[in-house]
């Protein structure tokens, strides 16, 4: 099975080209390496896959429609599409709302596109995100909640990602499946996402904000259980007349902010500088994913707990950004 996955250099698109090479399939990545963050780690994830047996890498832009056409003709018998490229960053799209039209928006109909002439193309499945839940408070969230609110430019952009499917399963009867993924850490993380900054800074000894006194709540879901889901969902396409469906992926717990910062305290061996202020506008309160149309489709039941996760994470962060964790609680 020849399978194309897009946003391969990317944090959750290494970790699915990883799993996918090691079970034998040949994988085609694409990734255009933006700069919205530090491209060496984007590099070095490559780097761990790039000469595996089964697998070829393109750097493209996937609104970039001329070079996927012609991506397609390269490629014959792609049988499956993981579709993870996108601008992420629910703040920057504050700051550069075009970008995230042009990746999420363009760039996801220009894979519809190539994915909708592709002859025998049996699954396209792409991420969304729990940020289309938007102002909805009732918890957990569930794939029958309305997503008609959305609180940044950001969700807005995967809500359309998710309507548009759903055009083309009307239209063309093209199977898939969009991925609502909540937060999401591990080795090889991002550098934007909170937890790898709070990491950063109480390494560096340098303050961290923490909204709201830390009381926020996230669903916080470890790499190899959003894998296994992610893999799980691509090999069992929808059928029906509208061959479409939305799944969520989290960790089916919810947990304050500050919970995690004292794990990566304890992992770390340093004491956070903490800094209280009010939650941003284009953040919500809470996350908390209903998990169970995705477990009774794949038997996807995540195994990792916080308390396990991020002293993974904080052992790569320390190899990666060669730093040797405190000795004890208080920086030493």
């Amino acid at each position: 099975m020849t399978i194309l996955l897009t946003g391969a250099a990317g944090f959750v698109g290494f970790h699915v080209a990883r799993a996918l090479l090691a079970r034998g399939e040949a994988v085609i990545g694409v990734d255009n390496l933006d700069p919205y963050y530090d491209v060496r780690l984007k590099r070095a994830r490559l780097a761990q896959i790039e000469n595996a047996p089964g697998f070829t890498f393109h750097e493209i832009d996937i609104a970039d429609r001329e070079a996927m056409q012609a991506l397609a003709g390269r490629h014959r018998g792609i049988g499956r599409i993981v579709h993870l490229a996108a601008q992420a960053g629910v703040r920057h799209s504050l700051v550069d709302p075009y970008a995230y039209v042009r990746a999420n928006v363009m760039g996801h109909l220009v894979v519809q596109e190539m994915a909708r002439h592709l002859d025998g193309l049996e699954h396209l499945v792409y991420a969304s995100s729990s940020s289309v839940y938007g102002a909805n408070t009732a918890m957990p969230f569930a794939e029958t909640d309305r997503v008609d609110t959305p609180l940044s430019m950001y969700a807005a952009t995967k809500r359309a990602d998710e309507l548009m499917a759903h055009a083309y399963g009307h239209l063309f009867g093209l199977p898939q499946t969009g991925l609502r993924f909540f937060t999401v850490y591990g080795p090889w993380g991002r550098p934007d996402m909170a937890y790898y900054g709070f990491a950063r800074a109480i390494v560096a000894g340098e303050p961290i904000t923490a909204y709201d006194g830390g009381n926020l709540k996230r669903d916080f879901t470890y790499i190899d259980d959003i894998v296994a889901g992610v893999i799980g969902c691509l090999d069992r396409p929808p059928d029906g007349a509208v061959p479409v469906r939305v799944l969520n992926i989290g960790n089916h717990r919810s947990e304050r902010v500050g919970t995690l910062i004292a794990l990566l305290e304890q992992a770390l061996g340093r004491t956070a500088i903490i800094k209280d202020a009010p939650r941003p506008r284009a953040d919500v309160e809470e996350t908390f994913a209903s998990v169970e149309a995705i477990g009774a489709l794949t038997g996807f039941a995540p195994t990792t707990p916080l308390a396990v996760g991020i002293p993974r994470f904080a052992a790569w962060f320390c190899d990666w950004h060669r730093v040797a964790a405190g000795n004890s609680r208080n920086g030493s």
